[in-house]
């Protein structure tokens, strides 16, 4: 019985010693290694009206982005596709990382996922050409040549100086032209 209450006692002792190593502000800033009030930076400015960052999601949510992108250009779709996942995870409201996310699925030939991830994207994004670019090159990756014309029209049709959509509207021509039989 005795040994119980010193560990119970142990316990305490340690969450109150590590109570103190941080400091919270009304604000909602959790502050670590808060300097005295004397302190200064080392440009010599005061420490005082300086706020560590409280949320650091969005920054991990951008490096999750970068690298993504870099994997899907270096056509690794499965790996970028697991990485945006990552991002929509730490940032739901990304529109980029949901449009990511749809285009790598698009590579794997998982439509199921980018149909979802398309719908996402669209609530976030809105009706932007490269919105429509990317689900009519879907489309086009699933054989379905109609769609693809629909979504690439109304891609050029916002942006008509876009050199992607205008390359995507010729290879849809020459998917048309080229069919296999």
């Amino acid at each position: 019985m005795i040994r119980p209450m010193r560990l119970v006692a142990a316990a305490s002792l340690l969450i109150v010693a590590l109570s103190g190593c941080q400091t919270a502000d009304p604000d909602g800033v959790v502050r670590t290694n808060e300097p005295s009030k004397g302190d200064v930076t080392s440009f010599g400015d005061a420490f005082d009206g300086l706020k560590t960052v409280g949320d650091v999601e969005h920054y991990a949510s951008d490096q999750a982005v970068a690298e993504a992108k870099n994997q899907f250009r270096a056509e690794n779709y499965g790996n970028a596709g697991a990485l945006f996942f990552k991002a929509t995870q730490l940032a739901p409201n990304d529109g980029g990382a949901w449009m990511g996310l749809a285009a790598s699925c698009d590579r794997i030939h998982r439509f199921d996922l980018a149909d979802r991830a398309y719908g996402r994207a669209f609530k976030l994004v809105g009706a932007t050409p490269e919105y429509y670019n990317n689900v009519g090159y879907s489309y086009l990756l699933r054989g379905k040549l109609q769609d693809a014309r629909a979504n690439f029209l109304k891609a050029y049709e916002l942006a008509p100086n876009d050199p992607t959509v205008v390359n995507n509207l010729k290879l849809l021509s020459s998917s048309v032209q080229n069919v296999e039989r």
